[in-house]
């Protein structure tokens, strides 16, 4: 199609290069390999989501690190037992990761999502709270300073700088989806101008990726709620935006073929189909997620660097979420086909 010419050719197929060895991080990278080996298998996954009910899935958990204690098996010990390994990956990332500067880039992650909550609550007229993550470089303490007294200079400039953009497009309508815009679209070029000055490859083509993912499930989305919204698919991606707003005025059917030069037409020819079937993007979620697993795993080509340290905080913590979400089936007596089709089964 004309569209998928105009597009930028790319010089790889499926996933973008990771960059070269680092030795500074040949002890990290061999720890890494090893604790990768305890991870938990497809097969572990699988037999959770096919146990009867949440009781059984727990009770496969006994020989692993998810373990719940004997005297019960309660959702709110499970969920304490799943951030207490988010903390502990986090905290072991930071550990081995000898450039400062990527281990501040990924904290911005609590920092975003703490601002997002804080920005929520303040339009919808909720009080600010304390509930806030610490993980992030800014303490968490400080949101409900800042948005109380509306002091916005204790946060780093592209903090501000978000808050600002998300003030002005949500008061053009009031609409409450503008926050969500408007700190992706600042996060986004947050870490691809993080990932320039630390001229990572591999930390580009993992933003450029995610960058993708996102505008490919918020075309969906806009395509299912008929949305006029045109200008919110980010920047900085491999696709280009044009083409992310072509895919809103076609058919579900076409949007294979207008993908289908990109690396992610499995992603949404897989996502529309299930959708068409079963008015959900349970799949589209499934194959978003395979494919920056996908990115992640080749970091196994390298020997030694900061790319499989990253890849292993990311992938672990898509691991607490799996189990998150099988659970929370099982606690909710979801359809067993449900959480197997989310799994990829």
């Amino acid at each position: 199609m004309a569209e998928a010419a105009e597009q930028a050719i790319l010089d790889f197929y499926t996933y973008p290069a990771i960059g070269a060895d680092d030795w500074r991080y040949a002890f990290a990278t061999a720890e890494i390999r090893a604790l990768e080996t305890e991870m938990l298998s497809k097969a572990a996954l699988l037999d959770m989501a096919n146990a009867e009910n949440f009781e059984q899935a727990a009770d496969l958990l006994g020989s692993t690190e998810y373990a719940v204690g004997r005297g019960g098996k309660n959702f709110a010990e499970v969920e304490d037992i799943l951030q207490q390994r988010r903390t502990a990956v986090r905290e072991l990332f930071a550990e081995l990761m000898i450039d400062e500067p990527i281990t501040e880039l990924f904290r911005t992650r609590d920092d975003f999502t703490n601002m997002r909550l804080a920005l929520r609550r303040t339009f919808t007229e909720k009080p600010v709270g304390t509930d806030y993550s610490n993980d992030g470089n800014v303490p968490a303490e400080i949101f409900e300073e800042v948005f109380e007294q509306e002091n916005y200079t204790l946060l780093p400039l592209h903090m501000q700088e978000a808050i600002e953009r998300t003030v002005l497009a949500y008061y053009q309508n009031k609409d409450i989806r503008q926050i969500d815009f408007s700190i992706d679209g600042v996060q986004a070029e947050y870490n691809l101008k993080k990932a320039q000055q630390l001229k990572s490859d591999f930390l580009t083509g993992l933003f450029r990726i995610q960058i993708d993912l996102t505008n490919i499930r918020t075309m969906l989305r806009l395509k299912f709620t008929e949305s006029e919204h045109r200008n919110v698919f980010l920047k900085g991606g491999y696709v280009e935006t044009e083409q992310l707003k072509h895919g809103l005025d076609v058919g579900y059917e076409t949007l294979t073929q207008l993908f289908f030069a990109t690396p992610y037409h499995e992603v949404v020819e897989l996502g529309a189909n299930y959708f068409m079937s079963n008015k959900s993007f349970l799949k589209a979620e499934q194959q978003c997620e395979k494919h920056l697993m996908g990115f992640l795993k080749t970091t196994t080509q390298i020997t030694a660097g900061p790319q499989p340290i990253i890849a292993y905080l990311l992938v672990k913590e898509n691991e607490i979420r799996q189990v998150r979400l099988i659970l929370t089936a099982k606690k909710n007596a979801l359809e067993t086909r449900l959480i197997l089709d989310r799994l990829g089964e």
